[in-house]
């Protein structure tokens, strides 16, 4: 159940989902321990976003049929050209550019979606992502390592995403925290009622009224 006094936005789950993913492919260039670590946090972190999301806009705007299929299609062509950009770049031994490109293909499908969707804020991560995706390019080329090209670029691009989704989905709202410090230092009475069956308070008859009242 969505809170009421939000307005749900359309697929308020793709940007925890997309930075989970990016975080997953930046602690793969990290060591053991570390990466592990920061990998565990990651997941959580995505989680704590999704359950949060899920109470503010429960699962979002509804899309008309034609966004829908614009997005929908606009995914599928992203998923499908990261595929065969992996294995193109990996049988020519350029496997070093696959997140780099993989950053500059999330970069263009983001304004995509940002278009379709009618949302601003995933324009400004697909400017993001593609002077990432075009950072982690010149330093796949100039370093030998992976931390740069793949580490970076990962977690920058999985922190973008998490910024993004807590401010589309207003939980970065000065109003929510602000509504919330009142209700927590006024909280509501509870409405009241009859006694309900298990009550052990007696109500009183019509000859016990107030004593100030009785001689009126």
């Amino acid at each position: 159940m969505r809170e009421p006094d939000a307005r749900p936005v359309p697929v308020p789950y793709l940007e925890p989902i997309v930075a989970a993913a990016w975080w997953t492919v930046g602690t793969t260039a990290l060591e053991g321990g570390t990466g592990t670590l920061l990998l565990a946090l990651g997941l959580g972190l995505s989680g704590a976003l999704l359950v949060a999301l899920h109470r503010r806009h429960g699962t979002g705007a509804r899309l008309r049929s034609p966004v829908r299929g614009k997005f929908l299609r606009t995914v599928g062509i992203t998923a499908a050209l990261l595929a065969v950009s992996g294995t193109v770049l990996g049988y020519f031994g350029l496997g070093e550019l696959v997140v780099p490109l993989g950053a500059v293909l999330v970069g263009l499908a983001s304004i995509a979606v940002a278009s379709a969707l009618d949302e601003r804020p995933l324009v400004a991560v697909g400017g993001l992502m593609l002077v990432l995706g075009a950072a982690g390019a010149v330093w796949a080329l100039r370093s030998a390592g992976a931390l740069y090209p793949v580490g970076v670029v990962g977690l920058v691009a999985g922190l973008v995403y998490w910024l993004v989704a807590a401010h589309r989905g207003g939980l970065l709202d000065p109003r929510r925290f602000r509504a919330e410090a009142r209700t927590e230092r006024h909280p509501q009475p509870p409405p009241a009622g009859p006694a309900r069956r298990g009550d052990t308070r007696r109500l009183p008859l019509p000859g016990e009224q107030d004593p100030a009242r009785r001689g009126r």
